[in-house]
């Protein structure tokens, strides 16, 4: 694993700091009004175990009106900054633009498993900067986002260790990763998430496997023609091992919501108190307006409640061709990344994971969330935009030197 200097770490600190330095001096808005200002659990009076009874708002979990935000590590932080400055907004600011920080050098450790330095270190600033990062950092309710991102990353990296000589188990890094995504989860529920990009990692990076090796071994082995090979069992075991831990962790967390879903109006997300086909329709084309969102973030919004995205009511709507091309580009490139074996399908395929899989919480296609589009939750899949910009302008690069020399 390459590891990072000073003069990047400098480079990434100073890009943010001049990015965000103007969010020092603003104030609450929004839905920090309900997180910090009307919230009694940041009061040193309240408790510390009211923190782990309530939900990211202050209400209690057990109450029909939770929302079932159960961040409490999250909320914590803000205890912290109440106890340094009270409801002074600059403390808040600060500690959200310095966990930015630390997400990008993190993030550039994770872009050095699969591009060059060069590469990498622009994959980084690009995440830096990225304009789809602003309610993250600087609206304080953000946190959430940056707090859980340090240690899904943290967990992630763990994991890449797991891997010992003669590809045997090493198990400590694999508790280390554990633990990590619960902490991750109690910042913000898409932590858990990070189990997901593990497994690919594990079968399609770290063992090197394709879609038409594991569809050729499964066959021979349903025939009786050959058996199943002994790496292959070592990383089935650690696939196992990892997604019993995030079973038990998803059934705490459903103990913890009282095994219920909250209650969403038609003011916070239309589409899903719709009939069919609209609200499959309208949640469908909502993910390539959050992927044109990552290209070309010049129309953002504070608040994408109620009529900001008419809804798709028709077949004919001329927006479904949006939605269809969004799935035939991202399945194509799914295709090329599991098919084959080279570095550029591999990090392409840990590209899309890292766009899709901790989007999946937010996209409203298994569970309806309270918001129609939240910029917000496009912190971590951004991680995987810009690892997809970095590996593209490294191939261009590459192709032009060598035709330069030519």
């Amino acid at each position: 694993m390459a590891n990072i200097n000073l003069k990047e770490i400098t480079l990434i600190v100073g890009v943010v700091t001049a990015c965000y330095w103007n969010s020092l001096f603003c104030g609450f808005v929004f839905d920090d009004v309900s997180a910090i200002l009307d919230n009694k659990d940041l009061h040193p009076s309240t408790p510390l175990k009211t923190l782990f009874q309530n939900d990211f708002w202050g209400t209690p979990m057990s109450e029909e009106r939770s929302h079932k935000s159960y961040r409490p590590l999250t909320v914590l932080t803000f205890r912290l900054n109440y106890l340094l400055s009270e409801l002074k907004p600059m403390s808040y600011h600060l500690l959200n633009m310095i966990f930015h920080a630390v997400v990008s050098v993190i993030f550039l450790k994770v872009c050095k498993l699969f591009l060059d330095n060069k590469s990498s270190v622009i994959a980084s600033l690009l995440f830096a900067v990225h304009p789809i990062h602003t309610e993250a950092v600087t609206g304080v309710v953000g946190r959430a986002e940056l707090l859980s991102s340090i240690f899904f990353l943290a967990a992630f990296l763990s994991y890449t260790r797991s891997k010992g000589p003669d590809n045997s188990i090493i198990w400590t890094p694999i508790a280390l990763t554990v633990f990590l995504v619960a902490v991750a989860t109690l910042c913000k529920e898409q932590g858990i998430t990070v189990v997901g990009i593990c497994c690919v990692y594990e079968v399609f990076i770290a063992q090197g496997y394709t879609l038409p090796l594991l569809c050729t071994t499964a066959g021979q082995f349903l025939r009786g023609k050959g058996s199943i090979p002994f790496s292959m069992l070592q990383t089935l075991v650690k696939l196992i091992v990892l997604m019993f831990s995030t079973l038990l962790l998803v059934v705490i967390r459903v103990q913890v919501i009282q095994s219920q879903l909250p209650v969403f109006t038609r003011f916070d997300n239309p589409a899903a108190v719709s009939p069919t086909p609209t609200r499959q329709l309208t949640f469908n084309y909502l993910l390539p307006v959050n992927a044109w969102l990552l290209l070309n973030p010049s129309e953002l919004c504070c608040d994408w409640t109620m009529g900001t995205i008419p809804l798709i009511e028709s077949l004919l709507d001329i927006r479904n061709l949006a939605t269809f091309t969004f799935f035939c580009f991202l399945g194509m490139l799914g295709v090329f990344s599991i098919r084959y074996s080279g570095d550029s399908s591999k990090t392409v395929l840990m590209a899309l994971c890292l766009m899709a899989l901790p989007f999946i919480p937010a996209s409203n296609l298994f569970f309806p969330v309270g918001f129609v589009v939240a910029e917000r939750v496009l912190y971590v899949p951004s991680m995987g935009f810009c690892i997809l910009v970095a590996h593209g302008w490294q191939k261009i690069s590459t192709k032009s030197l060598r035709q330069n020399k030519l």
